[in-house]
């Protein structure tokens, strides 16, 4: 049988991926990953050390592979042409995990993240692979990066970034799971939020009753959330596209059933990710 290769495996939502094809027992299930020994994987997986940035280290993990899960974890797609011309020797399709914000309508998107994935979708439909494209709104798991903060002061501080549908990244895994074993979904194109649209405030409100005490959100101007992020360490270039992307995204009133559709179950609240995750906020 033709195994299935999930790329980002120890991510926040490529982790997920890989446990809901173990738990479904589809298919043989590969993952690359840059350090092997520290992946934690599922036993039955086959996991296979890469690098993205570098086509050559995925032959191993592509020979035999026929259909791969995309995440690219970089914030330009330069790279991308190389990776797929890789996976087209291999596999016969990709299932591409991009963002609900692209806009299919516009010539430029209006922050580099988007315009990142705009330019991985029209490069993947290119690449003459089999493609479905998962479109996901803002994903549950980002709240992780609040732990440390509310941990510490009760309180996460930031820039505001316009109110969406947080969808629970187990519904992407589901969905994922659904296209990556079966026929029918080539060509399509998939939005995947939450049942509803909550601001940040609303999420970091919703922390805090998972935990069972208050937790508050203080937004913060760009200016100071710059500084402050670069004092951090993180990289100028990243630190530019989030904050592009709190200053120019507008509010998403989208809600899509999507999810119930594929899966047949609803799709779950943000409220129901934070309670699952209470102890990492604790």
């Amino acid at each position: 049988m033709s195994e299935i290769l999930v790329t980002g495996a120890t991510g926040n939502v490529g982790r997920v991926v890989v446990e809901e094809l173990v738990a479904a027992g589809a298919a043989p299930v590969r993952a690359v990953v840059r350090r092997p020994e520290a992946a934690g994987l599922p036993g039955e997986v086959r996991v296979f050390g890469g690098d993205l940035s570098r086509p050559e280290s995925l032959e191993a993990a592509l020979k035999g592979s026929d259909t791969v899960f995309l995440v690219w974890p970089f914030l330009t797609a330069e790279g991308a042409p190389a990776v797929l011309e890789a996976i087209a020797r291999q596999a016969r399709r990709v299932v591409y995990l991009s963002s609900s914000g692209v806009d299919d309508a516009a010539g430029r998107q209006t922050d580099p993240i988007n315009q990142l994935h705009a330019d991985m979708e029209r490069l993947i439909a290119a690449s003459g692979l089999g493609w479905t494209v998962l479109r996901a709104n803002t994903i549950a798991s980002n709240a992780r990066g609040w732990a440390e903060q509310i941990r510490a002061t009760d309180a996460v501080r930031g820039p505001d970034i316009a109110a969406t549908a947080v969808v629970h990244e187990r519904d992407i895994a589901a969905v994922a799971r659904r296209v990556l074993t079966e026929d029918g979904h080539e060509g399509a194109t998939y939005v995947l939020t939450g049942p509803e649209v909550l601001s940040r405030a609303e999420q970091v409100r919703a922390i805090g009753e998972a935990i069972g005490r208050p937790v508050r959100f203080e937004s913060v101007p760009v200016a100071v959330a710059r500084q402050r992020m670069l004092a951090d360490g993180r990289p100028p270039v990243l630190v530019e596209a989030l904050l592009a992307s709190a200053e120019s995204r507008s509010r998403s009133d989208v809600v899509t059933s999507t999810v119930e559709g594929l899966t047949g179950a609803p799709a779950r609240s943000f409220r129901t990710w934070a309670e699952e995750h209470a102890d990492i906020f604790r």
